[in-house]
């Protein structure tokens, strides 16, 4: 079992840029792909990005491809997610996830998820 705790968010002016951290506590975190999620009010939580064990292989959202860069250190049981050229709808909360395989973007192909962390993107 892995708990994960989310920090980094905050209030940012578009154009930008906030780095998230997600830090995990128990045994095992390299054994996990590691992923992003976002919500904004009113709306669905949806897949930003992952990154498989050993952080060799990550992938993104569309929306997001080119301007956030998802990275892990094993060592410090931390993954990160930075986030450059923010607009106004980036503003969510950010959820970081651990799962069993990496590729996956379905809320459900993830067994544990942290409280959030909130970024707000004025314009």
């Amino acid at each position: 079992q892995v708990q994960l705790v989310e920090s980094g968010g905050g209030l940012v002016q578009a154009g930008g840029s906030l780095r998230l951290s997600c830090a995990a506590s128990g045994r095992y975190f390299s054994t996990y792909a590691m992923g992003w999620f976002r919500q904004a009010p009113g709306k669905e939580r949806e897949f930003v990005a992952a990154t498989s064990r050993s952080g060799t292989m990550t992938h993104y959202a569309d929306s997001v491809k080119g301007r956030f860069t998802i990275s892990r250190d094993n060592a410090k049981k931390t993954v990160y997610l930075q986030m450059n050229i923010l607009n106004p709808e980036d503003t969510a909360v950010y959820y970081c996830a651990a799962g069993s395989s990496y590729g996956l973007n379905r809320q459900v192909d993830y067994d544990y998820w942290g409280q959030g962390t909130q970024v707000t993107v004025s314009s």
